[in-house]
């Protein structure tokens, strides 16, 4: 008679190889990926002062390729564990379809990130709303994450924009908004008292995230959002897929014959002179340049 199959032997094989791709991937950022993605994340929570002794981070997960990594670098730096900080890995599902909710999960789980998964209404919130169904989509997001991580005992939550994200806000401030603004590296929260938001990504270059994850034969999400979800590039922040495309293109085109263009674009918002502009604002209202003149 045939031998019966012995499924154990399925189960510790299936085991062995989840183990060996999350080691190759973590042996990835501390090895080849270290100069490029772990160095610029420690440099921008140090420069930025975004972490301190006891924080309770949210590192918040949309199962793209940035918020992969960004669970993945927080990892690496509690593995380093210079001082005392808690993570919770937290996932919002505003509506995906089945399909993309697996996604999120098998990949967490083969890279051993322990999300804990909550369900929202977002999408259905939001699909009959024509003007501006993106802004109001992200601002709903944040307000639900910010919620839950609170409900977990967390001061903070992470988000994974990056380098290109900040450069790419700053133009589309100037060209398309008519004022000069950045996307910060922190904030606090106006709605949750003693909350606070921080971008640990802020220095990392997308190319870099992109080589990271094809090195290691990643998958994510690229958009799950029922009105974008066929296109390359979905913006968490709700801003127009289109007007940042085209920010990408231009600054692409710039690039070519400035090499220094993006640092440049960077440095813009680090430099400003207040008393060489026209007019600025702050707490205190707007301030022209006639008023000291």
């Amino acid at each position: 008679m045939p031998q019966a199959f012995d499924y154990s032997d399925i189960q510790t094989y299936l085991d062995a190889v989840h183990e060996d791709r999350q080691h190759d991937v973590e042996l990835s950022i501390r090895k080849k990926f270290h100069k490029s993605l772990f160095t610029p994340f420690a440099k921008a929570i140090n420069t930025y002062e975004l972490l301190q002794e006891g924080d309770h981070v949210a590192v918040c997960i949309s199962g793209g390729k940035d918020s992969m990594l960004m669970a993945k670098l927080f990892q690496e730096l509690k593995r380093h564990n210079k001082y005392p900080f808690d993570l919770s890995f937290l996932v919002m599902d505003p509506g995906y379809t089945p399909f993309n909710r697996r996604m999120i999960e098998k990949n967490a789980s083969d890279l051993g990130v322990p999300v804990h998964i909550f369900e929202s209404d977002i999408f259905n919130a939001v699909y009959e709303i024509e003007k501006s169904p993106c802004y109001l989509c992200a601002r709903m997001r944040r307000g639900y994450l910010y919620s839950q991580a609170k409900e977990l005992g967390c001061n903070k939550i992470a988000l994974g924009h990056h380098f290109d994200d900040v450069i790419e806000t700053i133009l589309m401030g100037m060209l398309y908004g008519g004022q000069v603004q950045t996307m910060m590296p922190k904030l606090h929260s106006t709605n949750f008292e003693g909350m606070e938001l921080i971008r640990p990504m802020y220095l990392i270059r997308e190319e870099e995230i992109i080589h990271w994850r094809d090195y290691n034969g990643l998958r994510f999400l690229q958009c799950a959002c029922r009105f974008t979800e066929h296109n390359a590039h979905c913006n968490p922040d709700g801003s127009s897929d289109s007007k940042r495309m085209e920010i990408k293109q231009l600054i692409a085109e710039l690039k070519k014959t400035n090499p220094f263009v993006e640092k440049n674009i960077f440095r813009s918002v680090e430099n400003v002179n207040l008393a060489t502009v026209i007019a600025y604002k702050d707490q205190n209202g707007t301030h022209n340049f006639l008023d000291r003149y």
